[in-house]
């Protein structure tokens, strides 16, 4: 199944699941029907209260406000490019192979599919990033990496919009990233359940094509079985000791040139009217205009 968040002709708010191009909306907020009982297979088999047009749809980011966001660095490819654009060194630090690690982001940062980005305050590195992320079923705790993809409802296309400059002053310190990720998170535009990706599993993923284009260019991407830490062994990380909530979001990290960064000076950083896709083969595209900072 496919869903969506999206914006009623009436204005009001609701969500829904597409089916053959038309979103049947069952509900006011996916985040309360992961939450009932019977979660989004329960939810499905509601009687529509209207059915739109997914061309001609208003769509938001599948979970708006989701409880929280942890975004890992699950992508070997990237760690490594990343790390010899920084410092001229490509080895990967023996932490990174010992778990998987991951910051958290800002929930209140959420933009849809469609929205406009502006590049963060007091950035002149403002940059992208392809990223797949988990949108968890239900409350659950201490889960085994071998059967923690059962408490994913689906996945989603992600886009950690990142302000390198500020992050490289961060990353100096022990704290890690923080305002340097804090503006914008784009998320969507469909919510896909895991069902539909099945026929593509391959090794610790899926064989999905992760790309990114600025302006119809393509900079770069590659394969979501690419993945080192699967996304059970970082919901299994992630909810050791602790809880992970419906609705959470849980976020892979770029793939292997996945974003500007790792391109060494060979494309600009992203200007305001530039134009950024973000596509995961079967979950959909963003799109986003880049547009100037926002008056502080």
């Amino acid at each position: 199944m496919k869903w969506v968040s999206y914006r009623s002709p009436d204005g009001s708010t609701r969500c829904g699941v597409v089916r053959d191009g038309t979103i049947h909306a069952v509900g006011t907020d996916l985040l309360e029907l992961l939450r009932a009982e019977g979660g989004l297979q329960s939810a499905a088999t509601r009687e529509p209260a209207e059915t739109v047009e997914t061309a001609t749809a208003d769509l938001l980011a599948p979970i708006p406000v989701p409880p929280s966001v942890r975004d890992f660095a699950a992508f070997e490819r990237h760690v490594s490019n990343a790390g010899r654009a920084a410092t001229g060194d490509g080895t990967v630090s023996p932490a990174w192979y010992a778990c998987p690690l991951f910051h958290f982001s800002n929930p209140a940062a959420i933009k849809g599919p469609y929205d406009e980005v502006p590049i963060a305050p007091g950035t002149h590195s403002w940059d992208y990033e392809v990223e797949v992320a988990a949108v968890i079923a239900g409350d659950c705790s201490d889960l085994d990496a071998a059967t923690a993809e059962r408490h994913i409802a689906g996945y989603l296309v992600y886009c950690d919009w990142s302000a390198r400059d500020i992050s490289a002053s961060e990353m100096g310190f022990v704290y890690g990233p923080s305002k340097s990720k804090d503006a914008s998170t784009s998320l969507g535009p469909f919510l896909v359940t895991p069902d539909e990706l099945e026929p593509y599993r391959s090794d610790k993923g899926y064989a999905l094509r992760m790309d990114g284009y600025v302006n119809g260019e393509h900079y770069g991407g590659g394969s979501w079985d690419e993945i080192h830490w699967s996304f059970g062994e970082m919901l299994a990380h992630a909810s050791r000791g602790t809880t992970l909530r419906a609705g959470d979001i849980v976020a892979s990290g770029p793939v292997g040139t996945g974003c500007i960064q790792e391109l060494a000076g060979r494309r600009p950083y992203l200007a305001p009217g530039d134009t950024v896709r973000i596509e995961v083969r079967e979950l959909g595209a963003i799109s986003a205009r880049i547009t100037a900072p926002e008056p502080s």
